[in-house]
């Protein structure tokens, strides 16, 4: 076909108009420089105590982080904010996956700011053990709370911590507390070891139940039962209702097979329902209970000494883990000595002691 018959066709081309820039090279530079520029430790520090919430993901940001480099930023922003943190109260919230929590924390939390308290949630969440992944989904499971202004949810990935909590959620109380938040929920992922590290950092423990799940033959074991200051059966709504006082009544049974706590405190239980809002409000009075006769005889203030120093004793164990496993040296023989290990030409323990005794030469 000739140029003219293919200029008359309808599938020919024509020039078009070439496209400009639809970003702009200096807005890019812009938003770039912007992004590089970190506040400084003392300007965090003033964004928490007059309550700026992105000042406050920030630092928690640092707290998390495993860098080095961030480690001394976030001590100076966490000293800083020492002298006006301990002034909340620290609620410790477990149970089986599938128990409700979320949607519970939705519903207390919803309760406690109609009262008038500023509620801080820190959700631990599952990490995958084989891709190190967080689905991190505690903010789309409380749709309500999240948009609640005297709210705050942090989701924080579990990591390789033992039992799933995450490694900073303490120093993350002091955060939130410094912000003006008087009311920390912690949410632990349920997996059956983090109960013991979340009860050494709150001051009340709850654990959430479900009735017709096997669990009401259980109550008599120790460990988290013994834990609890109090267990509240949950979804107990529609047909479930009878089968969740008949669970309450087990557990009341079990309770009372327990010695005395050194609170001078009597574990309760109850009954409530999530969704309909049914015994939320009791749950609130239990605990308020609890922080009446603790302060009177004086347990809450010992009880925050002790965690004090347990957590002195995890931190340390936690940074020399971090400084071992950073050591340029160590990381260099480390490949190596796992090979001799695998091929069984030293024994673990031995190779242990190896590195340990490079480290800390």
């Amino acid at each position: 076909m000739d140029d003219k018959n293919n200029l008359n066709s309808a599938l020919s081309e024509k020039a078009g108009i070439s496209a400009s820039e639809i970003i702009s090279a200096t807005v890019v530079q812009n938003i770039q420089k912007f992004r590089k520029v970190q506040p400084s430790a003392a300007n965090l520090v003033k964004g928490i105590l007059s309550g700026n919430i992105s000042d406050l993901s920030r630092a928690i940001t640092l707290v998390e982080s495993t860098n080095p480099e961030h480690l001394a930023k976030a001590n100076e922003v966490i000293n800083a904010c020492l002298m006006h943190a301990n002034k909340s109260v620290r609620i410790g919230i477990t149970g089986v996956p599938g128990v409700g929590k979320s949607t519970f924390i939705e519903s207390f939390g919803s309760h406690l700011t109609s009262l008038g308290k500023k509620v801080a949630v820190l959700a631990v969440d599952p990490s995958s053990t084989i891709s190190h992944g967080s689905i991190l989904g505690d903010k789309t499971r409380m749709e309500e709370l999240v948009k609640d202004p005297n709210a705050y949810i942090r989701p924080s990935a579990s990591g390789d911590t033992l039992g799933g909590v995450a490694r900073k959620t303490r120093e993350t109380i002091t955060l939130c507390e410094a912000c003006g938040f008087d009311t920390i929920i912690i949410e632990t992922v349920g997996v059956g070891q983090s109960e013991t590290a979340v009860h050494s950092m709150v001051d009340f423990f709850l654990l959430l139940k479900i009735a017709g799940a096997g669990d009401e033959l259980q109550g008599i074991k120790r460990g988290i039962m013994e834990m609890a200051d109090a267990i509240v059966i949950n979804k107990a709504d529609g047909d479930n209702i009878r089968k969740a006082k008949l669970a309450k009544t087990e557990f009341n049974r079990a309770l009372h097979l327990f010695p005395a706590k050194k609170s001078g405190w009597t574990a309760t239980t109850a009954t409530c329902s999530a969704l309909t809002g049914d015994g939320i409000p009791e749950v609130w009075e239990t605990i308020s209970k609890f922080l009446q006769l603790t302060n009177d005889n004086n347990y809450f203030n010992d009880k925050r000494v002790e965690q004090n120093e347990y957590w002195l004793l995890e931190t340390i164990n936690e940074r020399l883990k971090l400084n071992f496993y950073n050591n340029v040296e160590i990381q260099a023989l480390l490949e190596s000595t796992k090979k001799a290990v695998q091929k069984d030409k030293i024994s673990p323990f031995a190779a242990a002691q190896i590195l340990l005794e490079k480290y800390f030469k």
